[in-house]
């Protein structure tokens, strides 16, 4: 259940690996009903009761994966900001350093998922049909199916929305928020939520700057008022321009979580 705009629970999730059918769950539980003709007091407190639920499901995740050296980055935007792009860059220039393994989320279809497997990774797509982001039950099951092995990166890329994801932990070591210049630097202030949360902001799609009214220095400054500790990176996965900052970025987030001092 989504706290923002009330959209659906799990019914009709699917979780599916790329070369596999469509594989369906219907997982019901009494914190992911919808409460119909109810008070705000009720629907708050299923709110918390669902939130409290997926938060510890979420560090179960993370202490386990953690313990397997398995570093994981929730990738969240709009629609069309570059994430996937990003990704099979990021496969086809580093991959071959450590193992990546993605979950894709989308509402529909396996066309992300197959161009992830198409750059070299595995991958596992979930399609949350009406659902407008993913949860820390949708990514433990996706886990389950990808089986990441020990010491690898695996990526969530998130459904395309600048609300909704940023209100569930799945588990991550840490949150990405990608946004292209074609969207307007006032996006911080129009998506508080989402860039408070985020540890890292990339703004893609920086070979377009002569061509549109995006200041970089803007959203900065727009995004460090939500959150002081966010690191802005401008970078074009087009022409490659600072992709070495990203990669720098993902070397150090491993070594951070291993426990030792970034080279």
């Amino acid at each position: 259940m989504c706290l923002t705009c009330g959209c659906g629970d799990e019914d009709g999730v699917r979780v599916r690996a790329v070369d596999e059918h469509e594989h369906h769950h219907h997982d019901h539980t009494p914190e992911h009903g919808h409460p119909h003709g109810h008070g705000q007091t009720e629907t708050l407190e299923l709110g918390t009761r669902v939130l409290l639920k997926n938060d510890r499901l979420a560090e179960a995740t993370r202490t386990r994966l953690r313990a397997r050296g398995i570093d994981v980055v929730n990738l969240m935007s709009s629609p069309g900001s570059g994430k996937t792009s990003l990704l099979e860059r990021t496969i086809s220039e580093t991959g071959g350093r450590r193992e990546i393994c993605v979950i894709e989320g989308d509402q529909e279809t396996m066309a992300d998922a197959e161009r992830i497997a198409r750059a070299g990774a595995r991958a596992v797509q979930v399609n949350t049909g009406a659902g407008c982001h993913l949860d820390a039950g949708m990514v433990d099951r996706a886990v389950a199916r990808l089986a990441p092995p020990d010491g690898s990166l695996l990526f969530v890329e998130n459904v395309g929305n600048l609300v909704c994801p940023a209100l569930f932990d799945l588990g991550e070591s840490a949150k990405v928020v990608v946004i292209s210049v074609t969207e307007g630097d006032d996006k911080p202030l129009k998506y508080p939520h989402m860039f408070a949360v985020a540890d890292l902001v990339v703004v893609n799609k920086t070979d377009l700057l002569p061509y549109v009214d995006f200041d970089v220095d803007v959203l900065g400054k727009a995004a460090r008022s939500l959150n002081p500790h966010v690191q802005v990176m401008p970078l074009s996965v087009r022409n490659g321009s600072n992709l070495d900052h990203w990669y720098a970025w993902l070397g150090d987030l491993a070594a951070t979580t291993a426990g030792r001092d970034p080279a």
